[in-house]
């Protein structure tokens, strides 16, 4: 469903985005073309040469008649003249296409089209625009695995002899591994444990790392998704992408589960994605607050299954850290 279905608004962005690097590369060119021109005034005669042997071929076709002796000198004074203007470039130490614009595409030259057909380029900017349109809301850039303090975890160890800071720290080396060796088949998680220990700023961590790796992500918590979802399907939105893009995405992280309103639209829906997802054998993390008897409770057996035997489970621990931040920032003030 690439490149159906996209919001005005996703096209509009996408499209202005191709026009900016055709402009770039069409100015970068002309640059050139000034420059050469100033050192090698006999470089602006030739190009004049070419365009009136140019216009005079097409003139030639144009009136009929018997045009192949006439075609054949232009043709041969076409190429003196390329020959010409490639000794002026070698001369100057300059490569032979030194005068074309160097797009970004050199299959659509920064069109889109290629004879009228959508460009893969484009179709990898219209992708790359709906995951920013997804992710808008969410804050991406203020979580790092530098970030992550460790500090607010108890080094007290309990009755086994382990601690919260411990067991903390390994899940902190293993959310950095996979952010680290990240690929298309990658492994699922699901992050579990009470709110405020730190799900969200890993799973943050990770979504930083895989797009700057140039993956496609989507992160959201599972109460927006599924209210987007509702609202293009009962016909309130018409971007009808979202859901192609929550199964197709590099990464899809889905934040919250079990803090949407519970429907049959939604219990439906969620299963749908991590079922195909994991069927495609595409990578998703999930954060939730629930128990694994509670996700069976609450979204079936047969979805609980599904994460019992495809996800590898991270139980966080500890005391709500934002509420130890609060109460750090209230005590210094």
């Amino acid at each position: 469903m690439i490149g159906l279905g996209y919001s005005k608004e996703v096209y509009q962005a996408a499209g202005a985005a191709l026009s900016e690097q055709k402009s770039r590369a069409e100015a970068h060119a002309e640059r050139h073309r000034t420059e050469l021109y100033s050192a090698f005034p006999r470089a602006q005669e030739i190009e004049k040469e070419l365009s009136a042997t140019a216009i005079a071929a097409a003139k030639a076709v144009l009136k009929g008649g018997n045009t192949r002796e006439l075609l054949s000198q232009l043709k041969e004074r076409n190429q003196n003249l390329q020959r010409e203007l490639n000794g002026i470039l070698q001369k100057a130490g300059l490569p032979k296409d030194y005068l074309e614009p160097h797009y970004a595409c050199s299959q659509c030259c920064d069109t889109g089209y290629i004879d009228g057909r959508t460009c893969s380029c484009l179709k990898k900017l219209l992708r790359s625009e709906a995951y920013k349109n997804l992710n808008t809301l969410t804050p991406l850039s203020l979580s790092t695995f530098e970030t992550f303090d460790l500090r607010y975890y108890s080094g007290e160890p309990d009755s086994s002899g382990r601690s919260e800071r411990g067991m903390m720290a390994r899940i902190l080396d293993i959310c950095m591994t996979y952010a680290e060796n990240f690929s298309a088949g990658s492994s699922n998680l699901i992050m579990m444990g009470g709110t405020g220990l730190g799900k969200t700023h890993l799973s943050l961590a990770i979504a930083n790392a895989a797009i700057e790796k140039g993956f496609g992500v989507v992160y959201g918590s599972v109460n927006n998704m599924i209210a987007k979802l509702e609202r293009e399907h009962f016909g309130r939105e018409q971007d009808l992408s979202t859901g192609q893009l929550l199964l197709d995405c590099d990464l899809l992280i889905l934040d919250d589960l079990g803090t949407e309103f519970r429907t049959a639209f939604a219990v439906s829906e969620i299963y749908n994605i991590v079922n195909t997802r994991q069927m495609a054998q595409r990578p998703t993390i999930i954060s939730t607050n629930l128990t694994m008897k509670e996700i069976e409770e609450r979204y079936t057996e047969r979805f609980a299954s599904r994460i019992l035997g495809g996800y590898v489970r991270l139980p966080f621990t500890g005391k709500d850290v934002r509420l130890q931040k609060r109460m750090r920032q209230m005590e210094a003030t």
